[in-house]
């Protein structure tokens, strides 16, 4: 080993410093899904680099996803997945499998994951979290659509949790909310979820890791990594239809999360190592940040 590879690793912990001084302290919440989730091997090192988070004395908070191993099971089921403008239709049957999936595996697995790397965390079902109310859409001819057991959060209730983020325990949250109307569980898409827990909290920073390398100014083209754009240029973006297709929910829920007080929104390549801790600790980050 030559001498500049411990001076490089010394200096990119000099670049990190001013930032591990700046958030000390602070709360991030992280939003996990897509593709970046189906990999075990890359939800490890995105779990070790929380637990990296966790000792640098910020509080993470994780909301995850789990679409597709929860149309795995469900197709085991001989249930067919089947989705309107982008959201999963969820019948009573379908919904006591996502919750299935959600609490009895990939949440207890990301809990136990977390802990194997030294850090602290507990599982926390959506449903004590998140209040919903069923959702409504319309279909591709602009008729109602009925989705089922899918809702949107109308209300959070973090001292479900709050006990543990005191402690610097990490909660792990599920994407399910309690329906008010019944008390039933209904299923939420993530990033919703996610947004909404972010501005109740008004967190310092909200992290989407998902499957793409951020908002790119052609979807095709990762050179067009757009690096940081603020609220009055995302809006234009989205104008003028450069934001299109599945980016366009998860930018108007970045915009709704900085209007309530979110400080700054990152949307990350989960799929990407270390990407969580490049983003946040380097000067010119990885993906794509959206700022007030």
């Amino acid at each position: 080993m030559s001498l500049r590879e411990p001076i490089d690793k010394a200096e990119a912990l000099i670049e990190a410093l001013p930032y591990l001084q700046a958030f000390r302290g602070k709360t991030f919440l992280i939003k996990m899904g897509g593709s970046a989730m189906e990999d075990p091997e890359l939800v490890r090192k995105v779990m070790r680099d929380i637990v990296f988070l966790e000792v640098a004395g910020i509080n993470p908070i994780v909301v995850h996803g789990g679409g597709k191993a929860i149309s795995a099971a469900m197709k085991e089921a001989g249930l067919e997945a089947e989705f309107v403008g982008g959201f999963r239709r969820t019948s009573d049957e379908a919904i006591a499998i996502v919750e299935k999936v959600l609490s009895n595996e990939i949440n207890p697995g990301l809990v136990q994951m977390i802990r194997e790397f030294g850090g602290k965390a507990t599982g926390i079902p959506g449903n004590d979290v998140f209040l919903g109310e069923k959702m409504h859409v319309k279909d591709e001819a602009g008729n109602p659509a009925d989705l089922g057991r899918v809702g949107e959060v109308v209300g959070c209730r973090p001292a479900s949790f709050d006990a543990a983020h005191k402690a610097q325990i990490v909660p792990v949250i599920s994407p399910l909310a309690e329906e008010l109307a019944s008390g039933r569980a209904l299923n939420i898409n993530a990033d919703l979820a996610a947004a909404a827990l972010a501005k109740e909290l008004r967190v310092t920073k909200l992290v989407y890791l998902s499957d793409v390398p951020g908002l790119m100014r052609d979807p095709k083209d990762p050179a067009t990594l757009i690096q940081s754009v603020n609220r009055e240029q995302a809006e234009a973006l989205l104008a003028d239809g450069t934001i299109s297709g599945g980016m366009i929910p998860k930018i108007r829920s970045a915009l709704d999360a900085l209007n309530a007080g979110v400080r700054k929104v990152h949307f990350i390549d989960g799929r990407q190592p270390h990407s969580l801790l490049l983003e946040i600790f380097t000067q010119s980050g990885i993906g794509t940040e959206v700022t007030r």
